[in-house]
């Protein structure tokens, strides 16, 4: 049995092999190509070339352009309305409104949608005239005559459209940068980042280091060299009149409904049209990146199905719509989007030589040696080529640990390279069903569908890290001026708060210092007058109830709704949580009508 397996391993040796070489040439390329990325991105720094982040003055001294928000949806009733309702309270520009795309046949997400529209003027929805799915293209298209139907409706135009996902948070300051831009460039892209996780999580850990590099580096040298900004399908603002180019060029199809990356193929689409873009800076302000954080997926199954159809849209369709058209700063990007065809396996190829090799070399003397014939022989091109390899590698990988780092910090950055070798399996897996689903379409002639990947949301204790102080929306939102609040500072006495001291001055009602706490905790208010369903609200123990000051009053969507008068913690969250197999979703509400409630149903 032991000589069948070292004839096997002998016989593995050959054919591992003759592959070296090969396999080198391309990682020698490839190696080469990320590393005059690298250098254009440093010469960019060094030179001062990138595009400046804006000053305070000049925001301030910008006049607000209406923005319309378009998210398309489709069964995504478990996150749109926390979605809303988040960014509703942490967006600090006042002329937007959100249009949801919904299809008739998705009644769960319609519901939640209409509600969200009863509550909100600025929200509205955007029915398909038809079921779904279809492609998130055609959703698109739809949301967008919605929005003309309204301005007609309303004798009001939007001047900005800014594409996202029902997942995203918004970054508070993320529309003013856009509008400010947006005079200067006809398509502006923010930055898009993963929220953070637990460094076990590889699946979406890969996310973060690969979106860390590319929104610090590669979309930065994108405009550098001339070349298009892609589109990333959320966190783009969108001129009218750019939009209004791409429906007169397209038949009125602002998005091509056969894409499965519609948002790639825009950017291209406008760049070929001669149409100025912009990828804002990446920038900290108040503590926080000025990008759109979203959750990608975290199992591994879900994520290679995401990334299959980035491949099938980038990488397939546009090659098959657009070929190699285009400048050369255009065509080089192009290879680079399209270079993941080839690339992906041959990095997974590498994963399996080094185990192969590694294996190999502790099973048999016989096989070292052949090792170290195979490598070190003067007449074989793997002794000048294997050291550049090894060096671009070493190099690319400290680079995406220093953008990793900057944004998750070293203890996140310090697992990268495993990574690497997680992403390179699922890379390669995605390109491999890309492939097969694409011809497959092809040969029985189908429509490609929109492969959509189930989304999450941040739980609201991690929301609470986008949080705005109290004084400032108290101030900003005029409940009090800032002459009270400073009177207020001045005699407020020890262990009061600000609020509940203005509350007993008389310049503030305890209603309004709620409504200011739910815009400054991201935390919506309990809506207790339709009633409170008796059986919901003694779900929990009396004792849990008076210790945590916690009220469950709705049952809704997979939900349970919390009310309280206090902030919510961690621990709070955890003793709900023993008693439902729901989730929990704290709102506030006023000690008063804490009381009453609880008195009345307990």
């Amino acid at each position: 049995m032991l000589a069948g397996l070292m004839d096997f391993v002998r016989a593995g040796d050959e054919v591992v092999a003759r592959l070296l070489l090969p396999t080198a040439l391309w990682l020698l390329i490839s190696g080469l190509d990320d590393l005059l990325v690298t250098a254009v991105a440093l010469w960019g720094r060094l030179r001062g070339k990138l595009l400046a982040p804006p000053s305070a003055e000049q925001l301030e001294a910008t006049e607000e352009l209406p923005i319309a928000i378009i998210v398309p949806c489709w069964r995504e009733h478990q996150v749109i309305a926390r979605m809303v309702e988040h960014n509703l309270s942490a967006i600090r520009y006042c002329r937007f409104h959100f249009f949801i795309g919904a299809y008739p046949n998705d009644a769960p997400t319609v519901a939640v949608i209409r509600s969200l529209e009863e509550k909100y003027a600025n929200v509205h929805l955007a029915l398909t005239p038809h079921d779904g799915p279809t492609s998130k293209a055609d959703c698109l298209n739809w949301i967008y005559q919605r929005i003309i139907e309204y301005e007609r409706q309303n004798s009001q135009r939007f001047e900005l459209i800014v594409m996202h996902d029902a997942e995203d948070l918004i970054h508070p300051q993320s529309f003013r940068w856009m509008n400010f831009y947006a005079r200067q460039y006809a398509m502006v892209q923010t930055p898009v980042l993963a929220w953070p996780t637990p460094w076990k999580q590889f699946t979406h850990g890969v996310y973060c280091d690969e979106f860390a590099e590319y929104q610090m580096q590669d979309m930065q040298v994108r405009q550098l060299m001339g070349s298009f900004i892609p589109s990333c399908g959320v966190g783009t603002a969108f001129r009218r009149d750019a939009l209004e180019r791409l429906a007169e060029e397209n038949f009125n199809r602002i998005f091509e409904p056969v894409c499965l990356t519609e948002d790639y193929e825009n950017g291209l689409r406008l760049r070929l049209l001669g149409v100025r873009q912009a990828f804002l800076p990446l920038c900290e302000e108040e503590g926080s990146w000025v990008a759109t954080r979203e959750f990608f997926p975290q199992s591994f199954d879900r994520a290679v199905k995401q990334r299959s159809r980035w491949v099938t849209g980038i990488s397939l369709q546009t090659w098959e719509r657009h070929g190699w058209r285009g400048s050369l700063a255009v065509r080089y990007w192009l290879w680079r989007d399209r270079k993941s065809l080839v690339g992906a396996p041959i990095s997974l190829l590498t994963n399996l030589l080094f185990c192969w090799g590694v294996t190999s070399f502790l099973l048999s003397a016989a096989a070292r040696q052949a090792w170290q014939l195979a490598i070190t022989a003067a007449h074989s091109p793997l002794l000048y080529i294997a050291p550049f390899t090894l060096s671009l590698q070493a190099a690319r990988t400290w680079v995406r640990m220093r953008c990793v780092s900057r944004i998750y910090g070293w203890k996140f950055a310090a697992w990268v390279p495993l990574r690497v070798f997680w992403g390179n399996v699922m890379n390669a897996l995605a390109v491999f069903r890309a492939l097969f689903t694409f011809a497959r379409a092809k040969w029985r002639a189908e429509p490609l569908r929109w492969v959509k990947t189930d989304h999450s949301y941040p739980n609201q204790l991690a929301l609470r890290g986008e949080k705005r102080a109290l004084e400032e929306v108290l101030v900003g939102s005029g409940y009090v001026t800032e002459e009270q609040l400073t009177t207020a500072r001045q005699s407020r006495p020890s262990g009061c708060s600000i609020g509940e001291h203005l509350v007993r001055l008389g310049w503030l009602t305890s209603d309004q210092l709620y409504e200011a706490l739910s815009l400054a905790e991201n935390l919506p208010l309990a809506d207790v007058e339709e009633g409170v369903d008796p059986a919901v609200a003694r779900s929990l123990p009396e004792r849990v109830v008076q210790r945590w000051k916690v009220l469950p009053f709705r049952v809704e969507y997979g939900s349970i709704l919390v009310a309280s008068p206090e902030l919510p913690n961690e621990e709070a969250a955890d003793e709900v949580r023993r008693f439902t197999g729901l989730e929990v979703r704290f709102h506030l509400i006023t000690p008063e009508r804490f009381d009453e409630l609880s008195e009345k149903l307990l």
